[in-house]
């Protein structure tokens, strides 16, 4: 089993910043790519970001150049590091791993979320 712990995230005006982490428990799985994924009210959830356990990224095109996702492979976390927060951006992030098992299938798991709300 693989456990995801978030933190990070809170509540910010409109042009701030917030850094989400995520740390992903595990003994006998191998964590492959890490990424967010967040789910505004009434809307579904949606990829924000992505990191390969190699350092390859990828972005939602409405975060390109204001978010940066990174990765501690020693520590199995990955960070999101938001810039110039819009309201648009008032979500629940969550966290996501994709893990394989010593039966060398591949699981998903997520985390709990964490509320990002960009208000004035």
């Amino acid at each position: 089993q693989v456990q995801l712990v978030e933190s990070g995230g809170g509540l910010v005006q409109p042009g701030g910043s917030l850094r989400l982490s995520c740390a992903a428990s595990t003994s006998i799985f191998e964590i492959n790519a890490m990424g967010w994924y967040r789910q505004a009210p009434g809307k579904e959830r949606e990829l924000v970001a992505v990191i390969t356990s190699g350092g390859s990224t990828g972005y939602a095109d409405s975060v390109k150049g204001r978010f940066t996702i990174s990765r501690d492979n020693a520590k199995n976390t990955v960070y999101l590091q938001m810039n110039s927060l819009k309201v648009d951006d008032t979500a629940v992030y969550y966290c996501h791993t994709a893990a394989t098992a010593p039966d060398l299938y591949e699981y998903d798991y997520w985390g709990q979320g964490t509320q990002v709300t960009v208000s004035s």
